[in-house]
């Protein structure tokens, strides 16, 4: 017993008298991992599908590392990832076009083990959380109206409408991994440039969606807006059945649909109902691999001081 308690405690003040912290700030770019379907682009040669991750983008980091000893450290980080836009929908047929595109704007968090292999070189590996954000949808629609629909609203022929709306997603409670490896560079005693290589590996199921803009025009063949604000948030178009492009004001995600809740769906389409849909999840995928440029500042460790 008494030996135990002599090397715990031996153990403890080596890790108090090392004991180093320090902290850093980078960003970086990354790109898709994840070769999961995003969307569908549609024109006259036929239908092909998009792939990616809403990963892939620029994100934002500041760390705080512990180290307990020279070659092993406890790190915890915060980042925001500013996704690139990703084709969901691309439509071109004729008098039909379709451009909608999503982005992540994510919060994330997190944790991970830090081994030094020499002064220089490091790598971590650890969980990554989504702690906030959303995945934002951007769509924009034109549908030229057809002659006999032109001549009953008095509109000359090659009128159209114009939509455009955002609508925010957002998703439970992820948990992935990270890992990256990275280079230090010595600039003073305290202060380093570093560089890394960081892979993210996670998927977010989706929780819900709400539309938070919405607007249609009626435009004339010229581009004058013949009518605006035919359709707004407080005035969604109504629903029809069998309507792939049906919009509603807000949708949750759920893993079952009964034969109930899919009648009683149908019933609020019928009745022209916009406000709500309950549609089944899917997985969108986060994963990315990425370089990160970043500068570190070290605290004097205990002993020095």
């Amino acid at each position: 017993m008494k030996q135990l308690i002599t090397v715990l405690a031996a153990i403890l003040i080596s890790t108090i008298t090392y004991g180093q912290f320090q902290i850093s700030a980078s960003t970086g770019y990354s790109m898709s991992s994840a070769g999961m379907k995003l969307g569908e682009k549609i024109n006259t040669s036929g239908i092909e599908n998009t792939y990616g991750s809403y990963g892939e983008g620029l994100n934002f980091q500041v760390r705080g590392t512990y180290y307990f000893t020279n070659k092993f450290g406890i790190d915890l980080a915060l980042g925001y990832l500013r996704g690139a836009d990703k084709t969901v929908s691309e439509v071109n047929i004729p008098n039909t076009s379709i451009d909608a595109i999503a982005r992540a704007r994510a919060f994330g968090a997190a944790t991970s083990m830090v081994y030094k292999f020499t002064d220089n070189f490091y790598g971590r590996l650890g969980a990554l959380v989504k702690v906030g954000g959303k995945t934002e949808a951007v769509v924009y629609s034109k549908s030229v109206f057809s002659d006999a629909q032109a001549d009953g609203q008095g509109l000359p022929r090659g009128s159209y409408s114009e939509t455009n709306y955002v609508e925010d997603y957002h998703g439970h409670f992820p948990l992935g991994v990270v890992a990256a490896l990275g280079y230090e560079i010595n600039l003073t005693n305290n202060l380093n440039l570093f560089v890394e290589a960081e892979y993210y590996g996670i998927s977010l199921k989706r929780k819900d969606s709400e539309i938070t803009e919405f607007n249609t025009d009626i435009v004339l063949p010229d581009g004058t807006v013949a009518k605006s604000g035919l359709y707004t948030l407080d005035n969604l178009p109504k629903p029809t059945t069998n309507n792939e492009n049906n919009v509603f004001l807000s949708t949750t995600y759920v893993d079952k649909i009964s034969p109930a809740e899919a009648q009683a769906q149908e019933q609020a389409i019928e009745a022209g109902d916009s406000s709500h849909s309950t549609e089944l999840s899917q997985k969108v995928p986060y994963s990315s691999f990425g370089i990160n440029f970043g500068i570190t500042y070290k605290f004097k460790n205990a002993a020095k001081k």
